[in-house]
């Protein structure tokens, strides 16, 4: 999947999807997990990616897909080792997204000691919405992140509650990956993940952000 520079119109070609977990505490917790020292990162494949008209589609080999919304950066230059005093100048545009979860094959991998992969990266399991310029949102910290399942909220979360704000998560993951024009960013999730069914209505606002609404199939 291309993505289009929000401020050069320049077509970029998304190589890493990178992937915060348990970066709100109330998640954490709702997951049995204690609070990170350090970002939990996990990668998806950048297959994963769907927009709208395109659904979600919901994978045989998983009888319980949770959705997780996020707030999603957009790398837009080249950069290793940054400080986190210049992290965000790195950030080309932010977006809405859905990490989507098939619960019970990642219950499974934990258990084994195995990585969690397969349940993280099915077709269609990382939606996103549209860009809008890093210049247009003042302060990454200061959104609120709103999820509809059929018009009922599921998730209400506030970024200035993430653990690892996202200058801190540029600035560490360019300490083990070279980050690329086009590298997503998924910021991680507040509390009130659940399950979705087939013929479901999902809707991300993240006010000034461009809504993200996509249907499961």
């Amino acid at each position: 999947m291309n993505l289009i520079h929000p401020d050069t119109g320049e077509v970029l070609r998304c190589g890493k999807v990178l992937c915060i977990g348990r970066n709100y505490a109330k998640h954490a917790a709702e997951m049995n997990h204690s609070v990170p020292s350090e970002p939990v990162v996990f990668l998806k494949p950048s297959t994963a990616l769907v927009s709208p008209p395109d659904p979600v589609v919901l994978p045989a080999l998983s009888d319980s897909v949770h959705h997780e919304a996020e707030l999603v950066a957009l790398i837009g230059q080249r950069c290793r080792n940054v400080a986190i005093v210049r992290a965000l100048d790195y950030v080309a545009g932010y977006a809405v997204g859905l990490d989507m979860t098939a619960r019970d094959l990642q219950a499974t991998a934990k258990k084994r000691g195995h990585p969690w992969s397969v349940a993280k990266g099915f077709d269609t399991f990382a939606p996103l919405g549209s860009f809008v310029s890093s210049g247009a949102i003042a302060d990454p910290q200061n959104l609120m992140l709103r999820l509809e399942v059929n018009g009922d909220t599921r998730q209400l979360g506030h970024t200035a509650n993430m653990i690892f704000d996202v200058a801190t998560l540029v600035a560490w993951c360019s300490t083990v990956f070279t980050l690329e024009p086009g590298d997503l960013l998924y910021t991680g999730t507040p509390d009130g993940v659940g399950p979705v069914d087939s013929g479901d209505a999902l809707r991300v606002t993240c006010a000034p952000l461009p809504a993200l609404e996509i249907r499961v199939a």
